[in-house]
């Protein structure tokens, strides 16, 4: 199936309005740059913005870009997806890329991003 690059990622089925505008405050603003990042890399995009990492939404990209229900997740697979998730985030600490130390920092007037 063609993929219009003009596509807004809501498209996407489990993309809603909320994740939308996480996703463009990442840079991501269609279905086609989407699905050409993938999930792990999308997620990867989110948490640089400073978004406080949240597993579900992790989980759920990755069932978003599959066409499956963002619930139809379970067992060894959510295990997988678990043990990516906590690796990219200790890889974004490890970077200096801390979005809850960012979202203090920013809380306290003293953050990159005010």
């Amino acid at each position: 199936m063609p993929h219009d690059t003009l596509d807004p990622v809501t498209a996407i089925r489990n993309i809603g309005p909320s994740q939308a505008e996480t996703l463009a405050r990442a840079g991501i603003h269609s279905a086609h740059a989407l699905r050409d990042l993938g999930a792990h890399e999308a997620y990867r995009r989110i948490l640089k913005t400073g978004t406080r990492p949240h597993f579900i939404m992790y989980y759920v990209l990755h069932m978003a870009l599959q066409g499956r229900p963002w619930n139809n997740c379970q067992g060894a697979e959510k295990d997988a997806l678990r043990a990516g998730f906590d690796a990219l985030k200790a890889e974004e600490v490890k970077a200096g890329n801390d979005p809850e130390l960012e979202q203090f920092l920013n809380a306290i007037g003293t953050g990159l991003r005010r």
